[in-house]
């Protein structure tokens, strides 16, 4: 029997019982109204029936979601193991060959008048142990639940797949495996064809995506919200496998909702941004937020005219007119990322453009010391990925061997030309250092934002974006380039590659750290060797005495960079955990995690030489890109 999860106020729980059912894409469709500080509208959620249970058809009978440490036999036309390797899948956690965590840096601390006691946790932890409902009539519904807070749920609705236009072509297998022809059986048999499409089909997969994510709703389903979940049930359904596997959800935000901050920009123009919230999107848009629930996602959201929508997308989105005052933004990502990393700015954010000769003369200069390592990564890449199918730039030719990745700056307006002067020149450079000690770029752009004066961090890196505090513009070059190379890291360590438990945020922020050093001296030609040495050790004799004040002056307990130990990773039988000291407001402000793990790092590129400890971290982001790791 499963334990029932008891959280501390300090530990975030994860609610999400993805190891019944686990969500693979994300439709969201949204309004910005600043008036009211609340984001509205619509997700879409399409699911896989989850690795902990199976529908048996051979032995005719079904197994109760309160047993599900039960084995169920699976279908013979369904794989042995959920995920598959398809495209926006991910591997069981037992063989996580999964995806990254967000790069968050420092993040923002939690509202301090925020009820985080379990008191009001109770329904959503039991249930999702159970897992079932006890109705009057003494039927057991089976029970989704779903990471939420802060959010007001006004309707969740079965999605009527089976009514999109030219869908059949997904129905001919299940014709042929000879399944169920019952309509609610052949919507889900629909979503299991859709998210298991091969990569090289994203594109259709997307168009097809879309089109279910507008089809009718086909009846009402019930649900109820606790502090932290949203819990979802259909009237007589007792096993996850014939639960709807598309929902629409909704709902709209609250604005003193954790997971966005309504404010005014240096110039005084009202913004809303994703600011690094403890809580993650929990309250922005409800999902599952476990490291194991990889996704994929594409969004809509429309804003009025003079607003700009900056988004963790593979695209550079163009706004679309959809009447007078209104626009509409879209953006889209064909890799599974976990849904904490999703990221949103909306403001009058203006793009930082400089002459285009300047522009040539940066990448120009920045090309020669990229040369060599494009040359191995051709070598290096000869061998499969080891992650779940999705299109990726480590197996594209022409992505291996491009230096920069096209990028973008935002900024406030009053913010422009210090960004010109600073920032818009240190892109290129940093981004070409990065190439030339790592590899391939595993995201195809980058948009950078000055975010609004009241980010409590430096700075925090997404997929395809990253928030720079102003702090760092007046630094100069050196505190602009340094802070810009740690983001640039976490493309690689943190987000391609990230920790399976998110208590080891150290692998994530300890690498960024050490790299950023490695980063920034190869973007400073102008230094010689030795002047590139001294730097590098007054930095670290610098690291050395904040890490020294930090450990006489914190509680232990919050110095321990596996602070879960032996059971570091290991989750639920529904997939639910904690993140330990994952509320606790200390927490935020200190930086031991990128410091520990900064001088383990040093250490052993001291002990075995630079040259062949980086070698070899190539050949680490080569064979683990794409998946989750721990300590060991």
């Amino acid at each position: 029997m499963e334990t029932q999860l008891d959280p501390m106020k300090d530990d975030l729980p994860l609610m999400a019982n993805t190891s019944y059912m686990l969500l693979k894409h994300y439709v969201l469709d949204l309004d910005v109204d600043f008036k009211s500080k609340v984001i509205e509208g619509s997700i879409v959620l399409f699911f896989e029936t989850g690795s902990q249970y199976r529908k048996t058809i051979s032995a005719g009978k079904e197994c109760c979601q309160s047993q599900f440490d039960e084995t169920c036999e699976m279908r013979a036309s369904e794989p042995c193991h959920i995920p598959m390797i398809n495209v926006s899948t991910c591997s069981s956690k037992t063989e996580c060959n999964d995806f990254a965590v967000s790069g968050k840096e420092e993040e923002a601390t939690s509202d301090e008048n925020s009820n985080h006691s379990n008191n009001e946790q109770a329904s959503g932890i039991s249930s999702s142990k159970d897992c079932c409902d006890i109705e009057d009539h003494g039927n057991k519904d089976f029970l989704l639940v779903l990471d939420c807070c802060d959010l007001s749920v006004l309707k969740v609705e079965e999605v009527d797949v089976a009514a999109v236009s030219g869908i059949e072509k997904f129905t001919r297998s299940a014709e042929l495996a000879g399944v169920s022809k019952e309509l609610e059986n052949l919507r889900n048999r629909i979503v299991h064809e859709l998210v298991t499409l091969p990569a090289d089909r994203w594109k259709e997969q997307l168009y097809y995506f879309t089109h279910c994510s507008q089809a009718p709703g086909c009846g009402e389903l019930l649900f109820t919200t606790g502090t932290w979940s949203l819990e979802i049930r259909k009237s007589g359904i007792q096993s996850p496998a014939d639960f709807p596997h598309a929902i629409r959800i909704w709902y709209k935000t609250k604005p003193e909702g954790r997971s966005v901050t309504w404010t005014t920009d240096q110039s005084g123009r009202p913004c809303v941004y994703t600011m690094g919230s403890p809580i993650n999107n929990r309250a922005l848009f409800p999902c599952q937020e476990p490291p194991i629930a990889l996704s994929t996602w594409q969004a809509s959201v429309r804003t009025a005219a003079g607003f700009v929508v900056l988004m963790s997308g593979e695209n550079s989105a163009e706004p679309v007119q959809l009447r007078e005052g209104i626009l509409s933004w879209y953006y889209y990502v064909s890799m599974p990322m976990p849904a904490s990393t999703f990221t949103i700015a909306v403001g009058c954010w203006q793009e930082v453009k400089q002459q285009s000769f300047k522009q040539k003369a940066a990448i120009g200069t920045n090309t020669e010391f990229a040369l060599p390592s494009s040359q191995t990564d051709l070598r290096w890449h000869e061998e499969i990925c080891g992650h779940v199918e999705y299109p990726c730039r480590f197996q594209n030719p022409a992505a291996r061997l491009q230096a920069v990745i096209p990028y973008r700056v935002f900024a406030p307006w009053c913010l422009m030309e210090s960004c010109e002067e600073y920032l818009l020149q240190l892109v290129p450079q940093c981004l070409s250092a990065a190439y030339a000690t790592l590899g391939t770029h595993p995201f195809s752009r980058l948009d950078i934002l000055i975010v609004p004066s009241n980010f409590s961090s430096l700075g925090m890196a997404s997929p395809h974006i990253i928030f720079l505090s102003q702090s760092v513009l007046p630094g100069g070059s050196h505190l602009c380039g340094t802070r810009l190379c740690h983001e640039i890291a976490h493309a690689w360590f943190g987000l391609a590659i990230g920790a399976r438990d998110w208590t080891e945020e150290w692998i994530s922020e300890g690498f960024a750290t050490f790299l950023e050093d490695i980063f920034w001296a190869r973007a400073q030609q102008q230094l010689s060797h030795d002047e590139i040495k001294e730097q590098q050790e007054l930095k670290a004799l610098l690291r050395w005495r904040r890490l020294r004040d930090e450990v006489q002056n914190s509680e232990e307990e919050l110095q321990v960079l596996r602070p879960k130990k032996e059971s570091t990773g290991e989750v639920s039988e529904s997939g639910a955990s904690v993140v330990k000291y994952g509320l606790k407001a200390e927490k935020n402000f200190m930086q031991v995690h990128y410091l520990k793990g900064y001088f383990l790092l040093r250490s052993l590129a001291r002990k075995i030489g630079e040259v062949s400890y980086l070698a070899s971290l190539r050949k680490f982001v080569v064979k683990f890109h794409g998946q989750l790791v721990l300590s060991q």
